[in-house]
């Protein structure tokens, strides 16, 4: 199966200060033309921008900072207007780390300040948070705002939970990637995380409502390829980007009063839901396009099932101890 391999443009006029450096720059060349998706270079460009700013506010140099040059970075974080997640400062830490080991490889620095110290202890302790999903009634709030949307946004968000689709995989279909006749989808290798081609099967709920989009998408144009158009007058008939699609998501959760749902939300309930199934993790692993099973035990954890088994069987025999130990009073 062929693999398009894609490069991505760097937004230079977004990274001023990594443009002006001669390191970071090159750095963040070759991240692009190692074909990283769009929106992971997007968020390497934003992060190494903010530590190039921050070397260049207190005239520091990339080739000779020192891991408690770093510590000082690291307050500019704690201490900013706006208050930073552990998972936020732990993806800003990862890109200077990428861009130090980067110097040493390239012989301008001997050592990489970000890296773990002797006894493997990192410079920031990482939260390891369960996500968020909704309950029942945060569901119904959620359902009854989709009412009000589009067929192209109810269908997308059936698509999302039914397929456990992330966002990128969400936009990026195309219309040769469904198998009506099996209710199937393709997720191409070049819009997942884990850069493989994945299929995975579709509702009957789902493949109703995406019939009745497609009537409508027919009235937009009869070409074929991407699967979600655009239907705004900037970019009519354009495949929807992953931004205008958080927009949308952000909008339905301020209306039915769920500010907590995300884009990503469908699929983290979508994965619990499957394990509360009884899933096995290795199937989840697979339904999902996970690497390793470490990042699916995740869904394990959420869903409970594992813990309400065990609480089950030992309840029964707690009562069943307890009725035989009753009888015996009685006798």
């Amino acid at each position: 199966m062929s693999f398009e391999f894609i490069v991505h443009p760097i937004r230079w006029e977004r990274c001023p200060f990594v443009t002006a450096d001669p390191h970071a720059c090159s750095w963040l060349t070759l991240q692009s033309n190692r074909g990283l998706a769009s929106n992971t270079l997007d968020a390497y460009s934003r992060a190494l921008e903010r530590y190039v700013g921050f070397l260049k506010l207190h005239s520091l140099v990339s080739t000779s900072v020192t891991r408690g040059d770093l510590g000082l970075y690291l307050a500019t974080l704690h201490t900013g207007k706006i208050s930073l997640s552990n998972a936020t400062i732990q993806q800003l830490l990862t890109v200077v780390r990428l861009f130090h080991a980067y110097l040493m490889e390239e012989g301008v620095r001997p050592n990489n300040p970000a890296a773990q110290s002797g006894s493997g202890r990192a410079m920031v302790a990482r939260h390891h948070k369960l996500p968020w999903i909704p309950n029942e009634e945060d569901w119904y709030c959620i359902l009854a705002a989709a009412r009000q949307e589009s067929i192209r946004n109810r269908t997308m968000l059936a698509f999302a939970y039914d397929a456990g689709l992330r966002r990128e995989e969400l936009c990026s279909l195309q219309s040769s990637d469904i198998d009506p006749s099996r209710r199937m989808l393709r997720i191409r290798a070049e819009s997942t995380k884990g850069r493989r081609d994945r299929f995975i099967p579709y509702s009957a709920s789902s493949g109703e409502l995406l019939l009745q989009y497609l009537e409508h998408r027919r009235t937009l144009g009869k070409k074929r390829g991407p699967l979600f158009l655009s239907e705004s007058h900037r970019n009519y008939t354009e495949p929807i980007s992953i931004w205008s699609w958080s927009k949308i998501v952000l909008h339905l959760a301020r209306r039915a009063g769920v500010e907590h749902f995300t884009t990503h939300t469908l699929r983290h309930l979508c994965l619990t839901d499957l394990a509360r199934a009884g899933w096995d993790i290795h199937e989840i692993a697979t339904f999902a396009g996970h690497r390793s099973v470490q990042t699916t035990l995740l869904y394990i954890h959420l869903s409970g099932r594992d813990l309400s088994l065990k609480l089950a069987v030992s309840m029964a025999q707690v009562h069943s101890r307890r009725a035989q130990m009753l009888a015996e009073v009685s006798r």
